[in-house]
């Protein structure tokens, strides 16, 4: 990732607070807007060509359900768990695929964004690569990867080890030995299973607030720990111990905003930026157990939108307008944490900057 002072402001799917996510144009975007790193997420086609994607079914990302030469491929599935109806990227190649266009996912809270519906093709890991090291050579430094393996259990049993075909496209791309990539699942197997493969980049645990990793679930089905025991002082020195093997320790942790904030967060509204001495009275004791236990911390998402935002921090107006972001954003750049996730990326930056 580019030198910067922490936290570092990751691009979420690239900027797609303006355009929608996972496109040229919303990774282009991020880059101008001052973005220290892209986050991508990574799903597999039939051919085995990994595509960005913030899911397999892709119903409401692309245009896929307005090409009638794909009404046969819709199906119901079930996906860690959960039973999905529409289009999964598994049952087409990559040639197919690069028919469709992208969609904004939530067109209702980012009407602006969903203007550009239809405009841009869908794109590949390999894609963003190039796009990177293009972004690298016309300035200091190259941005930052930070690849999420979506479902890596449910692609495995399917045939495509996400591990495997990631570290493929680095090795093609001439990033085998490239600093500053970090990669990041909700599923501790398959980051154990890279290190073991010999990747040495960073590699950091997605934690939700409730539930069980599907990797657990598939070994352990009901009798599965729920990711709360990852957050457990003991849970979190487990992570991160030297007494692990190198393979099953990680890097870091990444979490939602709401497990940054401490639970009687109704005091957050009370403190404004001026305040910044003042943050470690309304955050949560996470971030100082994690970085105790040796481990990074970063979270998810920052979002200035009214619906997306804590309710203390909304304001009057659609859920669409935005609330009081500002704030909110300034609480959680000063809570200690090593980076934030971002859809858009130069409100973060500006936060962070004190501009």
């Amino acid at each position: 990732m580019r030198a910067r002072t922490a936290p570092v402001v990751i691009g979420h799917r690239g900027a797609p607070g303006y355009r929608p996510e996972h496109t040229r144009a919303s990774y282009e975007l991020a880059f101008r807007l001052g973005a220290d790193a892209v986050e991508p997420d990574i799903v597999a086609t039939k051919d085995g060509v990994l595509v960005l994607r913030h899911e397999n079914e892709i119903s409401g990302t692309t245009d896929v359900a307005d090409h009638p030469e794909f009404a046969d491929r819709r199906t119901t599935k079930e996906v860690d768990g959960t039973p999905l109806t529409g289009w999964f990227t598994e049952d087409f190649t990559w040639d197919e695929l690069s028919t469709l266009r992208a969609r904004e996912r939530i067109p209702g809270l980012r009407q602006p964004s969903s203007t550009f519906d239809d405009h841009y093709p869908l794109l590949r890991l390999r894609d963003l690569l190039e796009l990177i090291d293009r972004t690298g050579d016309a300035g200091p430094q190259a941005p930052g990867l930070v690849a999420e393996l979506k479902h890596a259990t449910y692609f495995d049993a399917a045939g495509y080890p996400l591990d495997e075909l990631f570290l493929a496209e680095l090795a093609d791309a001439g990033w085998t030995d490239r600093a500053g990539v970090v990669v990041e699942s909700f599923e501790h197997t398959v980051l154990t299973r890279l290190h073991e493969r010999g990747f040495r980049g960073r590699r950091v645990y997605l934690v939700e607030d409730s539930g069980a990793p599907a990797d657990r679930v598939a070994a352990l089905g009901s009798a599965a720990p729920g990711y709360e025991s990852d957050l457990s002082l003991r849970g979190l020195y487990a992570l991160g111990s030297a007494a692990r093997s190198a393979a099953e320790r990680v890097d870091g942790i990444s979490v939602e905003t709401a497990q940054v904030l401490s639970s009687g967060s109704v005091s957050v509204a009370l403190f404004g930026e001026e305040d910044a001495a003042d943050v470690g009275a309304v955050t949560s004791d996470l971030v100082d157990l994690a970085h105790s236990a040796g481990l990074a911390v970063f979270c998810w998402t920052l979002r200035p939108e009214n619906g997306m935002l804590p309710e203390e921090f909304r304001t009057a107006g659609a859920d669409s307008d935005w609330g009081d972001w500002r704030r909110f954003f300034s609480i959680l750049l000063h809570s200690g944490v090593d980076g934030v996730f971002a859809d858009h990326p130069d409100l973060a930056v500006a936060v962070r900057d004190g501009r």
